[in-house]
């Protein structure tokens, strides 16, 4: 889950939609959308600050030293952090948001539902809105469409939506250009520790990459919902955008930061990955998103993540007599079965890991 590496879980065809029972018109939301009392979000965040911005515009070895130091202290005290200047088109970044909108304003449920996600097989690409095995939890205000993007063995674009036109080389395209930021963006995590710049991308592997729209409708009672429950993300990195809407928040401290929208940006999220690796130098972020009663709600997040075959560990590089390994080697394949099995809960997966 960045906002979570969604489709990740299983769903059904079959399963009602958060769009639908928003557009019934009813006053209160179904029980099963009501969370515990001791985590709803109420009205607001508890702070108005923003999370730190990078600007990327001087990538060049004159200003690379005050750009690594930028991105270390944000992966260090935040492990969430906007980033301008990145080279991704805003023309882009506009158009994946607004094809995205489309799909779900703009199709009919029954046309929708042509793209749910198969319950029938390991297959978890298309729409959906459930993202846990368990039967018992209480579901998240939200309904997504989750793309498989890379290996471009996974991308099979005849399972995306026909419409608009340029539905499929748009989403392509954004594919690509979130990798090449990705690639980028690890490099210098990697850099900013001492590391060598290869170190992260070398112990990820080749990318995962999945790209969830997730699409948050109205609520009639948000201080009883959340658009997705507290988590951290399985993988490597998520970069995510969002519409001017806003309702992501970042827990720092003990206090959530809600994270508003900055043009053009890109935001960053250290996943748990990435803290293994690092050996919890580096932090992956907590964070959550909120609904509200008005107006409807898009973003978009990007997953890079290791092959489920994978072993993740602490870096050789980063791990000596002084700073022994705080986290047991994990299969990436069998740290999402967990994460799925026993839902997030905050960092509860990636804690179990620790020595």
């Amino acid at each position: 889950m960045a906002e979570v590496a969604a489709a990740a879980g299983p769903t059904t065809g079959s399963a009602v939609r958060v769009q639908s029972i928003s557009l019934s018109g009813q006053s209160s939301v179904p029980p099963q959308y009501i969370q515990p009392l001791q985590i709803r979000p109420g009205n607001h965040a508890d702070s108005f600050d923003n999370i730190p911005s990078v600007d990327l515009s001087d990538f060049d070895p004159a200003h690379r030293d005050r750009i690594r130091e930028e991105i270390g202290r944000a992966c260090r005290d935040w492990g969430a952090f906007h980033v301008t200047g990145h080279c991704v088109p805003s023309g882009l970044l506009e158009r994946v948001k607004a094809i995205g909108r489309a799909f779900f304003e703009d199709f009919s449920m029954e046309e929708k539902l042509k793209y749910a996600c198969d319950a029938s097989s390991s297959a978890t690409e298309g729409y959906g809105s459930r993202m846990l095995e368990n039967d018992d939890v209480v579901l998240d205000w939200r309904d997504y469409f989750d793309h498989h993007t890379l290996p471009l063995s996974r991308r099979n674009p005849s399972r995306w939506p026909h419409h608009p036109p340029d539905y499929r080389q748009t989403m392509a395209e954004y594919s690509d250009q979130m990798s090449l930021l990705a690639q980028k963006l690890l490099g210098l995590i990697s850099e900013s520790l001492g590391l060598p710049t290869s170190c992260i991308e070398d112990a990820v592997g080749e990318f995962y990459q999945n790209i969830t729209i997730s699409f948050y409708p109205p609520c009639p009672q948000p201080d009883l919902t959340l658009g997705l429950q507290t988590h951290s993300d399985m993988g490597t990195v998520t970069l995510l955008i969002q519409d001017q809407v806003g309702g992501l928040q970042v827990l720092k401290d003990g206090t959530w930061v809600a994270v508003k929208p900055v043009p053009d940006a890109v935001i960053v999220m250290l996943a748990d990955q990435t803290e293994i690796i690092t050996n919890g130098a580096y932090r992956s972020a907590e964070h959550r998103a909120i609904t509200n009663s008005s107006r409807a709600r898009l973003s978009l997040a990007t997953f890079h993540d290791p092959a489920k075959s994978k072993k993740i560990f602490p870096a050789p590089e980063i791990v000596s007599s002084s700073s022994p390994p705080r986290y047991r080697e994990v299969v990436y394949g069998d740290y999402v079965s967990s994460w799925y099995t026993k839902g997030p809960e905050g960092k509860r997966n990636l804690d179990m890991l620790l020595i």
